[in-house]
């Protein structure tokens, strides 16, 4: 049986506010407590990490992972994210309704705290 995918913000936190961001799709577990997204998995920090809501089961770095957003104010701070090639086409057409888009891969967004 096929796992749920989704196409969802990736944003690893090595200084626990922003980093590098990607937007690809990920698959959740048959329970829904854990992601995976490539080679990684990712468990849910059960809303105690802080600006982060996941972390990665093998390495123990922290993510802030959820769903994108029409508007695309996906990020909690300023930052650039790579739009990985196999989703690109989706996330500018389906995601965000801006076919005029469907070239860009990378991007520097505002966050939802920044000023």
């Amino acid at each position: 049986m096929a796992h749920r995918t989704e196409i969802m913000w990736i944003e690893r936190k090595p200084d626990g506010i922003v980093g590098p961001a990607r937007i690809g799709r990920v698959s959740f577990s048959k329970s829904g407590r854990s992601i995976r997204y490539g080679d990684k998995i990712f468990e849910s920090l059960k809303r105690i990490g802080f600006k982060a809501n996941y972390i990665d089961a093998r390495t123990g770095e922290e993510y802030w992972i959820s769903g994108c957003h029409k508007d695309g104010k996906d990020a909690l701070y300023s930052t650039t994210v790579e739009i990985d090639e196999n989703v690109r086409h989706e996330y500018w057409i389906k995601i965000r309704n801006k076919p005029e888009l469907s070239h860009v891969s990378s991007m520097k967004v505002a966050g939802k705290y920044s000023r």
